[in-house]
């Protein structure tokens, strides 16, 4: 049984982060919106994306190198959908920086590549993490060489994409409340080398690297009005607080929401209250890695399921599209033919037995109700200054 960081770093080895899958047709098959009225198409004006930029809006998906080189139909719907996309696994350190003294690029520059032909802007996933770090890492890095390690990774990186990148992860999933510092830092490797002022020389590299690329912190857990999501965005934005009075140049914060399709907390107050906070210290929002996992859902009906997971998707867009300073959607992915969650089995307790679906487009890249439950939030949200 896998976790999700075992999954994810079976990904860095592999490159592509997913499980290569035969191709199927695009279909575009139309389901009715949520008054009852049929739609007239998903392409175009239909599209994710055409329905996110009349509101000001980015509309992106996580993207896996493997399916986007083997399945025509991936490809396709990818292109059709979405103006802004993230690498699942191909900007990871580790995967990136195969030996202490080379790099291998040639995932990334596909996805960039990809990206420029069709007109979409692309998010990098990420600099600094304590996950998908390379092989060589515990024995190779020390106090005395991790502070060049680091940023001579950022500039090589950052500037090979200089200009070609809408928004950097420069630092992921920093806070670890658990760990028990008062500041709510995770003790990730790079916290344990370097100190806490990695954060600080990680954003200024970054900067130093790209100075257009807006440059975001990433968190998840955050999401919920429960007691541990409290205290984490609590200490998130204590984080990014410091970061800011420190003139380190954080323009971005990224809240990944990945979310349960049933649970016994409830999002709402917190988030509201986050987004603000965020906007107040001059910061755009992201949602990063969207999905809605029904493992908890005791129906086997796939339209009963379906239908529960476009609900929450809708409630969960409706209460962060509200603000005005939330400028992208991504689904961390867009089909569940390829979702991480169907390969990792601890995110499947109550059914592990059971694929889940938790994205727009099902394993046949049909549209599912989220779909159209996402199209829908986007249409409701207030118009607002596209990102830049």
């Amino acid at each position: 049984m896998m976790t999700r960081r075992e999954w994810i770093k079976r990904g860095a080895l592999t490159s592509c982060g997913v499980a290569l899958m035969g191709s199927h047709p695009l279909q575009v098959m139309a389901e009715p919106k949520k008054g009852g009225s049929a739609d007239g198409g998903i392409q175009g004006p239909g599209s994710l994306k055409a329905h996110a930029q009349r509101r000001g809006l980015l509309a992106g998906s996580a993207v896996g190198l493997g399916p986007l080189r083997s399945e025509g139909a991936y490809k396709t719907a990818l292109a059709q959908q979405y103006d802004l996309v993230v690498g699942e696994v191909c900007m990871k350190f580790g995967p990136l920086r195969p030996t202490p003294d080379t790099f291998m690029f040639t995932d990334a520059d596909e996805l960039v590549a990809f990206a420029e032909q069709h007109g979409m802007k692309v998010r990098g996933h990420n600099f600094v993490w304590h996950e998908a770090l390379p092989g060589w890492f515990a024995s190779t890095v020390t106090k005395e060489n991790a502070r060049k390690i680091m940023t001579e990774h950022i500039l090589t990186v950052g500037g090979r994409y200089k200009g070609k990148i809408q928004s950097w992860d420069v630092v992921n999933e920093a806070i670890n409340v658990s760990d028990g510092r008062p500041d709510g830092l995770r003790k990730s490797p790079w916290f344990e080398l370097i100190g806490p002022e990695y954060l600080e020389l990680a954003y200024h590299t970054a900067r130093q690297a790209d100075p257009y690329a807006k440059l975001t912190y990433n968190e998840y857990g955050i999401e919920y009005d429960n007691e541990a999501s409290d205290k984490k965005r609590a200490a998130t934005l204590a984080l990014l607080k410091r970061l800011k009075a420190a003139g380190a140049p954080v323009d971005a914060l990224g809240i990944q929401s990945h979310i349960q399709a049933v649970s016994s907390s409830t999002f709402g107050k917190g988030l509201r209250e986050l987004i603000e906070s965020a906007h107040q210290m001059g910061l755009e929002v992201y949602v990063t890695e969207l999905d809605v996992n029904d493992d908890g859902i005791p129906e086997d009906d796939a339209a009963e399921r379906d239908r529960i997971v476009a609900g929450v998707y809708r409630d969960y867009l409706d209460t962060v599209l509200q603000h005005q300073a939330v400028k992208a959607v991504l689904t961390w992915g867009f089909t569940d033919r390829h979702t991480w969650l169907n390969g990792t089995k601890s995110h499947r307790k109550k059914r592990p037995d059971r694929q889940v679906r938790p994205l727009p487009f099902d394993a046949d890249y049909r549209p599912t109700q989220a779909f159209f439950a996402e199209r829908d939030a986007f249409d409701e949200a207030p118009s607002r200054q596209a990102a830049g």
